[in-house]
C-alpha cells in the first residue's frame, strides 16, 4: 500500500519536472529552435490547429527558423499568430516559406528571461512540495486507520522527503543549465 503511494507520488513529481522542462524550452535564447513555436496555433477552416499540423518548422541555421506552410492561404494567419505571441519574434513571409530571424539578446533581455526561468523553477518546486504534502497526508491517514505502525509512518515520510529532495535538485540542475544557456553570448 505504501509502496503504491510512493510510486504514484514519484510519478507525479516526475510530471512536474517534465512540465518545467517544456516551459523552459519555450523561453528563447539567441539560438533558433523549432520547439519555441510548439504553443502556436492558427485557425484552419474554422478550427484552432497547432502550427505543427499545418506547416513544417525547421532551423535553417542557428539564428533563423524556416516555416514551410502546406497551404499558402495560411501564411498571413501564421505570421499574425507568431507576432501576437509573447515570443518577441518578427516573421517574414517569402511565398510559401516564412522565415523568423533570431536577433542576439541584449543583456537586459537575458536578465528578464532568467527571472522568468527562476519563477518557473520555483513554481515547479512548489508543485513537487504539494505532491509531498499529499503523499504524507495519505500515509498519515493509513496510520490513523491503524493500517501501518508509527515506525512505518516515519520511515515512509523520510523516504518521501528523500524523493522530494532529489526532484528539487533535478529542478535546480535544469535551472542552472538554462541560466548558462541564456547567458552565453
Amino acid at each position: 500500500m505504501i509502496d503504491e503511494i510512493k510510486k504514484y507520488s514519484k510519478t507525479r513529481m516526475n510530471k512536474c519536472i517534465e512540465t518545467f522542462k517544456l516551459n523552459i524550452n519555450k523561453i528563447r535564447t539567441s539560438c533558433a529552435h523549432p520547439h519555441i513555436l510548439d504553443n502556436i496555433s492558427v485557425e484552419y477552416y474554422g478550427a484552432i490547429t497547432p502550427l505543427s499540423q499545418v506547416a513544417n518548422v525547421i532551423a535553417e541555421d542557428s539564428h533563423t527558423l524556416a516555416i514551410t506552410v502546406f497551404d499558402r492561404s495560411l501564411s498571413s494567419s501564421i505570421e499574425k499568430a507568431i507576432t501576437v505571441s509573447n515570443l518577441g519574434l518578427n516573421p517574414i513571409i517569402m511565398d510559401k516559406i516564412i522565415r523568423i530571424p533570431f536577433p542576439a539578446l541584449t543583456e537586459e533581455r537575458r536578465k528578464e528571461m532568467i527571472k522568468i526561468v527562476r519563477s518557473e523553477a520555483e513554481q515547479s518546486k512548489i508543485s513537487i512540495r504539494n505532491v509531498r504534502r499529499d503523499t504524507n497526508d495519505k500515509i498519515r491517514l493509513l496510520l490513523k486507520d491503524k493500517k501501518i505502525s508509527v515506525d512505518e509512518d516515519r520511515k515512509s515520510q523520510d523516504e518521501v522527503q528523500k524523493i522530494t529532495n532529489t526532484m528539487i535538485k533535478n529542478i535546480d540542475i535544469l535551472l542552472i543549465n538554462k541560466e548558462k544557456e541564456l547567458m552565453k553570448i
